[in-house]
């Protein structure tokens, strides 16, 4: 009775957190948002729930919904803790949750089991399992627009057209967690592969803003580059640190999550020179920008900390997240002749998208990310990211979209993928033809 009483108090606990809906499966598209406004790395996380729900309000308010249906975006709290993820999940999926955007790599290994069982779609957008890039064996998990390894191999092909990397020493300084850790397979083979030295520098979550230790390491291993897979506070501290030990920044790149405002508003002028990768458009100048100022934010209908703070790194990162579960929507509308579809609907929809140059256009964001394509084999895209620069002030786009080595790193993503799926033997793939 003690056990009963507990889970129902926790059950209301999230359902309360998560503002539950009563009633809307029946007349409304349902997206939960997973959203970590509190804890370490909030400062990450608010922008792109800002960007997330501002996007989808925004097609409420201007076109009356997706294909004349409202979206419902619920937020539930997860504080980026696995645990309070999963609870959230169990607490909004029944109310006809079309798919979950966990923004943690620990809540989507948690939730990619499931996925398949309660049939709604996971849409880690490039975290999370790379080996889910895999279609065969993921059907019910997508990365777009690329993977933590598809990237690691367009910086380094950043690097090797600046100098090479043959004969050099690269240093991998990363948050100590599964994040942090997943892409260093890939990594420790492109090493051998093309011939370079890898320093690695771990980052233990408590030692974020204290990392003299793995910087005084740097200086004395003097590597010809520094690749950093970091979070939250453990990027500027970074950043600072180089600084001191004058490492030069424009041979410091950071991947999408430690490029943002934030890491390197923190920093200001001495930032300046930093590099970093990163797969969706920065600033306001998109018309879907301006209507989400217009429909959105200029009605107070928005969360957005300042009317400045939109089309930042990370609000525009959860927006592009929104944009592609809205074309999603509109593929699996089209597809099924229903305007209020399900999850298996929007596993079609996920399939199936095909965001060319020509319909971002239409969307109002031409030349914000490349064209995205998704296929039944294919649960990735293009796999493409481009390097942007700190100027002191502002991020600058500097490099065109760097395709990834595709040749190299989809066998191994398969390889990862038999490998998840070989000790489950009751593990449901697809087969695409």
């Amino acid at each position: 009775m003690k056990s009963k009483i507990l889970i129902s108090a926790s059950a209301l606990f999230v359902a309360a957190a998560c503002a539950m809906p009563v009633v809307q499966a029946e007349d409304s598209l349902y997206l939960p948002s997973m959203s970590y406004r509190t804890g370490p790395f909030a400062g990450g996380g608010t922008p792109f729930a800002d960007g997330y729900a501002d996007y989808l309000n925004m097609l409420n308010e201007r076109d009356g919904g997706i294909g004349g249906v409202k979206v419902v975006v619920e937020e539930c709290e997860t504080a980026y803790n696995t645990q309070k993820g999963v609870e959230c999940y169990e607490a909004t999926k029944g109310n006809g949750a079309l798919a979950y955007s966990p923004l943690s790599t620990g809540i989507t290994l948690a939730l990619i089991p499931k996925a398949p069982v309660d049939q709604i779609p996971v849409f880690s957008m490039g975290y999370g399992l790379s080996a889910a890039a895999i279609g065969e064996k993921f059907p019910w998990t997508f990365v777009y627009p690329t993977t933590y390894w598809s990237q690691m191999s367009s910086i380094l092909k950043y690097i090797d057209s600046n100098g090479g990397v043959a004969g050099k020493k690269i240093g991998f300084i990363y948050l100590d967690a599964g994040y942090g850790k997943e892409p260093l397979p890939l990594l420790e083979q492109l090493s051998e592969s093309m011939g370079f030295e890898l320093a690695k520098y771990p980052v233990g979550g408590k030692e974020m803003q204290n990392q003299s230790a793995q910087w005084l390491n740097v200086r004395k291993d003097r590597p010809d580059w520094m690749i950093m897979w970091g979070w939250g506070a453990m990027n500027p501290t970074a950043i600072k640190e180089a600084v001191k030990i004058r490492y030069p920044l424009d041979r410091f790149i950071g991947n999408w999550w430690a490029g943002s405002h934030n890491d390197l508003q923190a920093v200001g002028k001495n930032g300046k020179g930093y590099l970093a990768a990163n797969f969706s458009g920065i600033g306001q100048q998109y018309p879907a920008v301006q209507d989400i100022l217009k429909h959105v934010v200029d009605k107070g209908n928005s969360k957005v900390a300042s009317r400045e703070a939109v089309g930042n790194v990370l609000y525009n990162r959860g927006l592009f997240n929104a944009v592609v579960l809205a074309e999603a929507i509109t593929v699996a509308q089209a597809k099924t002749g229903k305007a209020v579809i399900n999850g298996a609907d929007m596993r079609y929809g996920l399939e199936n998208i095909n965001l060319t140059a020509e319909r971002l256009a239409e969307l109002g964001l031409a030349d914000f990310t490349g064209p995205l394509k998704g296929s039944c084999e294919d649960h990735e895209g293009a796999g493409a990211v481009f390097i942007q620069q700190w100027n002191g002030e502002d991020w600058e786009k500097v490099t065109d979209l760097i395709e990834p080595m595709t040749d190299v790193v989809r066998p191994l993503l398969e390889d990862a993928a038999a490998k998840y799926v070989s000790d489950k033997p009751d593990w449901e793939g697809q087969t695409c033809g």
